[in-house]
């Protein structure tokens, strides 16, 4: 009779291997803008479970669609608070040397290769094959494509004053940029860099987000105290969206449904809710000090708000607008992004 022992090793091998998988835990990365790092939080747990250093100003971050790689924009331009005049922040000295896009291995959370940026990378965002970056520089006023094959910046296209935001349609064909001094949102063809259109916004343009079937784009207008939406076939703004006194908004989620869109009102401490359907403003809850950056979890439960002021991290109930957990985290917290999936 042959023996079953291998069998048996190979069964209880491959059990331990699904419930290995199946506890590993879906994770979120902040980043740090003052601290110079990027702290790695647990979203089943709610709490911290790494701090990767970094090295300079970390603001922009993305996860790869396989979740095995993340993405962070690196900057050695001087970080300037917001009532530092403009003029007095362009005599600080900046190491151009550290400007670039850090690439880290998800699994070891070691930095692999910091990629050429371009000047001063702000955000970014993956093409929808995942074979390129396009990327803010917020100092030269352009939007750069990095291939990441060759490690090559391939294109460097004007896209107007302190570009900041930037998001590839769903449809993966164009590429969206704000431009904050310009107050517009210019649309790239995703494939050769042309600029397509330029969409005049409310004043202070930073994040941006589209609806699931790519026809609507939410722009935060900070100066205005609103939302721009823009019909994107038509490459117009169809209304501007109030939000309450106080608010100066930064980052922009729309949920996985399209039903909602989630805003960080920035100095305003709280996120914003609108209702897709109606345009109109439906809730609002109370987080940290300054948010700016939002990202929510692939089901769309969870909000991770990013509170730059205070250091840590919000984690909000979408369907009840509470507060479900307060995560420390580094100095200046900036951006957020999780995970697509376990």
């Amino acid at each position: 009779m042959p023996s079953i022992e291998p069998a048996l090793g190979l069964l209880v091998a491959l059990a331990c291997g699904r419930a290995e998988q199946a506890s590993s835990p879906a994770l979120a990365y902040v980043t740090n803008e003052v601290s110079q790092d990027l702290t790695v939080i647990d979203t089943k747990a709610d709490r911290v479970i790494g701090t990767i250093p970094l090295g300079a100003r970390a603001r922009g971050v993305k996860v790869s669609r396989d979740g095995r790689r993340v993405y962070v924009a690196l900057s050695g331009s001087p970080r300037c608070p917001p009532t530092m005049p403009d003029a007095e922040c362009a005599k600080l000295k900046a190491d151009k040397s550290k400007d670039g896009i850090a690439e880290i291995d998800a699994a070891t959370r070691t930095i692999l290769r910091v990629l050429p940026g371009g000047s001063d990378p702000e955000q970014f965002d993956l093409s929808a094959d995942g074979s390129r970056l396009y990327i803010s520089n917020e100092d030269a006023g352009v939007a750069s494509i990095l291939d990441l094959a060759s490690a090559n910046v391939i294109a460097s296209i004007p896209v107007g004053v302190e570009p900041e935001g930037v998001r590839v349609s769903p449809d993966g064909n164009t590429v969206w940029v704000t431009s904050e001094t310009d107050n517009v949102v210019t649309a790239l063809d995703a494939r050769t860099g042309k600029e397509l259109a330029r969409v005049p916004v409310g004043r202070r343009p930073r994040g941006l987000a589209f609806t699931p079937d790519g026809r609507r784009l939410y722009v935060s207008a900070e100066v205005e105290g609103a939302v721009s939406v823009v019909d994107v076939a038509n490459r117009r703004a169809l209304t501007t969206i109030k939000l309450r006194e106080g608010a100066m908004p930064m980052g922009v989620q729309v949920s996985p449904d399209g039903k909602r869109v989630f805003v960080a009102a920035g100095r305003g401490g709280t996120v914003e809710v609108i209702d897709a359907a109606t345009d109109a403003v439906v809730g609002s809850v109370k987080v940290g000090r300054r948010p700016w950056g939002i990202a929510l979890t692939p089901d769309g439960r969870k909000l991770y708000v990013a509170n730059g002021s205070s250091n840590d991290v919000s984690v909000v109930d979408s369907r009840t607008l509470a507060v479900a957990a307060t995560i420390p985290v580094g100095q200046g917290a900036w951006g957020v992004a999780v995970a697509p999936g376990e």
